[in-house]
């Protein structure tokens, strides 16, 4: 249906190119195809094209994480988030897909959602495959993007919907394009969720000597990104304009999650001559991050280290990396600790209960190489093409 609906919208003789048949490999980077002398009728095309190209490549993220190597495993699907995880399969048990008016439904009990021009913009945004339904894949790129869950909408709200440097459907190239015209002015800057990394947000802005960059900032709000952009000098003027909407009311970042450390696994790890806080990889740090959505525990230079050896799969249990959270851990201080956690709700809601460990642990790898520290006001990593 959609490469039929591609076909009749996108003529290619009408682009001054040979009549042919279209296939799917050929709507993968139309903007680079585009002679600069086509009409603007004809570069419309090309820019309907090219959604319709994200689109398809949406479709082919979600079957691809909804069927692993062709098997069917939505029932068993694992949102990045917690808290988001925990809303799916108590309102929708092992579904993966929900239309869309029942998902509405089911998302206002715990984020009303205003009828209207506000709901549909929603479904805009969530339902990326255009097909009228929510998918739990969907929900899951929906969450990380407008982390955290407690203010979702709020953070959906804010950076999709009111702020003027949102692009949706817009593609590496579609954000050079945009920013040509800011370059004489250094902080402009777009952003838009990421074409190939789903669930990340990919960032172009226009560099101090007027060059286009693009990054993709990792496993922070995108509202605290911006905000340390703008202190930085990176992120001034949205889309060139000169007014950049406040975002500190979304920096309220959550307080770093709590693991509660038990007297007994305390003594399991004390009779191994370890502690539970030790990173096993270097046994040198303390823990400080837990992986995502596997929820394992290392510390941050193992894991930037782990990462920059190209490997996206946690080193424990080899499940795929989607993102990861900071967390402290502190030790089980007798009963009035074990009480107060769980009688004072409001004080440590954000606390997390320490799962049992499987009786047999997977191999850990080699001990890596531990790059040096980035300074803390380092420019933002720049990204190829290929990447976002």
């Amino acid at each position: 249906v959609w490469l039929g609906t591609v076909a009749h919208t996108c003529n290619p003789s009408s682009l001054g190119g040979p009549a042919g048949r279209i296939r799917p490999q050929n709507v993968e980077t139309p903007w680079s195809l585009v002679p600069a002398g086509v009409p603007h009728d004809g570069r419309k095309r090309v820019r309907q094209l090219a959604k319709l190209a994200i689109i398809f490549s949406h479709m082919h993220a979600e079957l691809h994480a909804l069927f692993p190597g062709g098997k069917y495993c939505g029932h068993v699907y694992q949102l990045t988030k917690a808290p988001a995880h925990i809303f799916w399969r108590e309102h929708c048990g092992a579904r993966c897909v929900l239309p869309w008016a029942e998902f509405e439904s089911l998302l206002g009990t715990c984020h009303p959602v205003e009828p209207g021009c506000t709901a549909l913009a929603l479904r805009t945004t969530i339902d990326l495959t255009c097909s009228g339904h929510v998918s739990i894949f969907e929900f899951d790129v929906f969450t990380r993007l407008f982390q955290p869950w407690p203010t979702l909408l709020k953070n959906w709200q804010l950076l999709a919907v009111n702020h003027p440097g949102y692009m949706a459907f817009l593609t590496y190239d579609e954000v050079q394009e945009r920013l040509q015209a800011c370059r004489d002015k250094p902080g402009s800057y777009i952003f838009r969720p990421s074409c190939t990394r789903l669930g990340q947000w990919a960032i172009g802005y226009v560099s101090s000597d007027g060059s286009i960059l693009q990054t993709i900032p990792a496993n922070k709000p995108l509202s605290q990104v911006l905000l340390e952009g703008q202190k930085d000098g990176f992120y001034l003027y949205p889309d060139g304009k000169n007014h950049n909407p406040d975002l500190t009311e979304l920096d309220q970042a959550e307080a770093q999650q709590r693991i509660h450390v038990s007297e007994e696994q305390l003594q399991l790890y004390w009779a191994m001559d370890s502690t539970f806080e030790l990173c096993k990889i270097c046994a040198e740090s303390n823990k400080d991050v837990k992986i995502e959505p596997c929820g394992h525990l290392l510390c941050s230079r193992c894991l930037a280290a782990w990462q920059h050896s190209d490997s996206q799969t946690c080193p424990f249990c080899r499940c795929k990396i989607k993102g990861w959270e900071a967390v402290s851990i502190y030790e089980f201080h007798g009963q009035a600790t074990a009480e107060d956690s769980e009688d004072g709700s409001d004080q440590e809601g954000r606390e997390l209960e320490l799962e049992q460990a499987p009786v047999l642990a997977p191999q850990l790898p080699p001990r890596p190489d531990l790059p040096p520290r980035k300074p803390r006001n380092a420019q933002p990593k720049v990204v190829s093409q290929a990447l976002v």
